[in-house]
């Protein structure tokens, strides 16, 4: 939309997940191209010029959208299996399966992956994808191809492996990639990819798979090349209590001392889980600013355990909310991760004292964008910010006796989306995507799927 087109939205509650907190109990928003002009109490100001559109949202709960801070689009395809694993033998389940993955069935499960977090109010998605078989494609370009034509603002975190079965690892030999190709490769997809802008669509990361996955001097590399490029690190952290051990084996020490020998600390970074961290990895984390996707679904499917969240939070962590790969989260849905969080942290130390509603939503938002790097952007409603939001429709039997919107939106079923604006444009309409065919994404899944399933049976 033209930036001096305006849309104004009428009649909601309004949760800004801003510095304070702020809500209104009927509010109204004005959208101006791609920006937040304004927002308040009550109806929207007298006079407004050039509105092209007027929402009267009755019945619902404005949010700033929701940002998803770890994925792995690939494994769409391969939901539903080695469903009783813990990690270690999930992944070598798994790994011979995933070594045959090429471009097409890269691309359906990226579609998949984000037709799923878009229709349940994702705003920014991020995938960190590492599995780059040889002759598979170009599997970058097909993962931003897809997030580009969904509308979703995105963050390729281009991963890599360089450990493979000879050298004690657990993806097979052909699966993996050079210390060399995989640092060229990287650094490639961030020259043709990233976006530094204020309101950039597609940045790009650089994302060593994880601790067991890489060389050290692929963490180091790796850590050096980010910074050279200016953009941010990811990979996977304290995931299990056999990483644990794997790196106090290996490297004699923990993991986040690891990390930290190899430049992997600081506010350019974010891990994904953290589940086994103790007070002085917390603290580490905490004075370097490193930033924590936390996966709750996906930690109880794989028995990986509870991570410290409400510690980590008044430690001054920041954290944000990650739906995980769906061979480990099969729903998907970030949306339903608001309330896995609440519920999963309540079962640990803190009790009932763990998370509250208004926490559970700032981790899926403004929680995210600090991981992401983009909380000058987006994460919260306030004005001159993206417009990113959702429109969350309250007033239906699962939620209208709930007299707290954000408590509905957190406690309650999972809510349907009436609307989702990311960068001004509208991508969701009654829980319904705009810019894909939900139903041609659902046949070349399902047919991708199958076609992986029969390649890696027949191999």
């Amino acid at each position: 939309m033209a930036a001096d087109r305006r849309i104004v939205i009428e009649n909601c509650a309004i949760a800004t997940v801003d510095a304070h907190d702020t809500e209104y109990a009927s509010g109204h928003l004005v959208l101006a191209g791609n920006r937040i002009e304004s927002l308040g109490a009550g109806a929207a100001p007298e006079g407004l010029e050039n509105v092209a559109r007027r929402i009267d949202a009755s019945g619902h709960l404005v949010t700033p959208g929701l940002i998803n801070t770890h994925h792995h689009f690939y494994q769409w395809i391969t939901r539903g299996l080695a469903t009783d694993h813990n990690l270690f033998n999930w992944l070598v389940a798994l790994y011979p399966t995933w070594a045959r993955i090429d471009e097409p069935m890269v691309r359906a499960a990226a579609q998949g992956s984000l037709a799923m977090m878009a229709r349940g109010g994702v705003t920014t998605a991020m995938d960190h994808h590492y599995v780059f078989p040889r002759g598979s494609g170009d599997l970058s370009g097909a993962i931003i191809g897809a997030a580009r034509d969904m509308g979703v603002r995105f963050t390729l975190a281009r991963g890599s492996m360089d450990r493979s079965e000879k050298d004690g690892g657990l993806p097979p030999d052909f699966a993996v990639e050079t210390l060399d190709g995989a640092l060229a490769a990287t650094e490639e997809t961030v020259r043709q990819h990233h976006d530094s802008s204020f309101d950039a669509m597609t940045q790009v990361a650089v994302a060593p798979c994880s601790p067991f996955s890489v060389s050290t001097e692929l963490l180091r590399d790796g850590a050096q090349l980010a910074r050279r490029l200016g953009v941010r690190l990811h990979t996977h952290g304290s995931e299990t209590v056999e990483e644990e051990k794997f790196c106090h084996e290996l490297f004699g020490m923990g993991p986040t001392d690891y990390f930290e020998s190899t430049g992997w600390l600081g506010e350019d970074v974010w891990m994904a889980h953290c589940v086994h961290m103790n007070d002085s990895d917390i603290a580490a984390f905490a004075r370097s600013r490193t930033g924590v996707a936390h996966c709750p679904s996906s930690n109880a499917r794989l028995a990986a355990g509870i991570a410290r969240v409400p510690d980590m939070l008044a430690a001054g962590v920041p954290v944000g909310l990650g739906v995980d790969g769906t061979a480990s989260n099969e729903s998907g849905e970030l949306h339903t991760e608001l309330r896995n969080a609440l519920l999963i942290n309540r079962l640990g130390a803190h009790r009932e004292a763990a998370l509250n509603a208004r926490q559970a939503l700032r981790l899926g938002t403004y929680g995210g964008a600090q991981v992401l790097g983009r909380a000058m952007e987006t994460g919260s409603l306030e004005p001159g910010k993206l417009a990113d939001l959702v429109l969350w429709k309250l007033d239906t039997l699962a939620h209208a006796s709930i007299a707290d919107p954000v408590t509905a939106l957190v406690f309650g079923a999972a809510a349907p989306v009436t609307a989702s604006f990311v960068d001004g444009r509208q991508i969701v309409e009654d829980g319904r995507l705009l810019t894909a065919d939900e139903d041609a994404i659902a046949r070349a899944t399902r047919d991708e799927a199958q076609r992986l399933a029969k390649i890696a049976a027949e191999a």
